[in-house]
């Protein structure tokens, strides 16, 4: 025997979609509007996360700890002689002077992330090498490692020889030996890798100091002790830890993507504001069709039901129809309308292909956010003109 209940609902449901169908083209105006207000909020969080994940795989490059020299609240160069006074300190397993910064192409008009450091064993070194696609790290003079967007920039294909200029605007050469993967672009796309003297040359930088100490510790555990101890020993200068700069590349996407969502929850609040508007001031068919529903013998609980369903149906539908279309053009169209307020603006971008994992909570709260309001804005004005009298109503229509 079939459950009167369930039958009465999908009675009721029958009825709302035929309903729904009398009003398809207003009705479908709506939903395209939900679903793509839906979208831009759903394609935000998916990029958001897509990048705190690439980054969070990207960053096992970066240094374990780097010790940088400050003066005046800004870092100039360090000596290397200062790696000496870390000999006593229990737990590093190894110091390694880098040479950074940034130079400018005035062919390509873009501007590439330089990084010179002498080829040593250790973690740095095996890491490094763990994110080339093809060839080896420097081991000689002139030779050099490129990320993709350099390669390309450049327009090398076959060529694997290039020149920069130094600040006396002499030529210097660099021959490619490698080439770093395309899933670290994040942190390579633009990365140009030297030898420690070949970097000091690129950038007339004297011997005997580099731009940071990178230092690896035998114990991933101590890194907070080791980095409180090498403060102490080296007063002047920041230390700085891996879990630091992952915790700052997390606040950067999320105060990025965290605002862009603020200027979208305008929108979402104007649709809103459009959607009790309109389900508050109903037409007059719509008043009527509540009154003969009334006269017919419909409670106001069976009138509410409708309605209920009609938000239902019309958020469920916008909002399923939303969050296919973000996950398809985060993962597919390379997320291309959002990328760049995310990831940053700069002639040299990473071409980055996401594929951001699917939260739970993040579908519960948008939920939250676009379907419960929509239903509200339809069910409480429904309630208001089913309360009241089936001849008022009438005469009101």
């Amino acid at each position: 025997m079939a459950n009167p209940l369930l039958e009465r609902q999908i009675n009721f449901l029958d009825y709302t979609l035929s309903s729904l169908w009398r009003k398809r083209y207003k009705n479908l105006a709506v939903v395209v509007v939900f679903a793509v207000v839906i979208f831009l909020l759903a394609s935000f969080q998916l990029v958001s996360n897509g990048l705190l994940e690439r980054a969070q795989t990207a960053l096992v490059m970066a240094p374990e700890i780097l010790i940088q020299k400050m003066t005046a609240g800004r870092q100039e160069s360090i000596p290397i002689a200062y790696a000496e006074r870390l000999h006593d300190i229990f737990g590093i397993r190894q110091v390694v002077p880098r040479v950074w910064g940034y130079y400018f192409d005035e062919v390509t008009l873009a501007n590439y992330t330089v990084i010179g450091r002498d080829q040593v064993g250790g973690g740095t070194d095996d890491q490094l090498a763990q994110v080339l696609s093809e060839g080896r790290l420097p081991t000689a003079a002139n030779e050099t490692v490129l990320g993709q967007a350099v390669f390309r920039t450049k327009g090398l294909q076959e060529q694997r020889i290039f020149s920069l200029f130094r600040p006396d605007l002499s030529l210097k050469t660099l021959t490619v030996t490698g080439l770093f993967k395309k899933e670290s672009n994040l942190l390579t796309d633009d990365l140009i890798v030297l030898s420690l003297a070949d970097a000091r040359d690129l950038f007339g930088l004297p011997d005997g100091l580099a731009s940071d100490l990178m230092v690896t510790v035998a114990n991933p555990r101590e890194i907070s002790t080791v980095a409180k101890k090498i403060s102490e020993a080296l007063p002047g200068t920041r230390v700085l830890t891996r879990p630091q700069i992952e915790k700052t590349y997390h606040m950067i996407f999320g105060w990025r993507s965290g605002f862009a969502s603020v200027c979208l929850l305008a929108a979402l609040a104007a649709f809103f504001i459009f959607a009790w508007d309109k389900a508050s001031g109903l037409a007059p068919d719509e008043k009527r069709e509540i009154a003969i529903l009334k006269i017919l013998g419909w409670q106001t609980a069976d009138v509410l039901v409708v309605r209920f369903w009609e938000g239902a149906v019309i958020s469920l539908a916008a909002y399923l129809l939303g969050c296919t279309a973000a996950y398809i053009h985060v993962v597919f169209f390379g997320s291309t309308l959002f990328l760049p307020v995310l990831a940053g603006w700069s002639v040299i971008r990473p071409d980055l292909h996401l594929l951001p994992a699917i939260h739970l909570a993040d579908l519960l709260l948008l939920f939250c956010l676009t379907v419960m309001p929509y239903l509200t804005a339809t069910v409480v004005p429904a309630w208001r003109c089913a309360s009241l009298p089936s001849d008022t109503a009438l005469q009101g229509g």
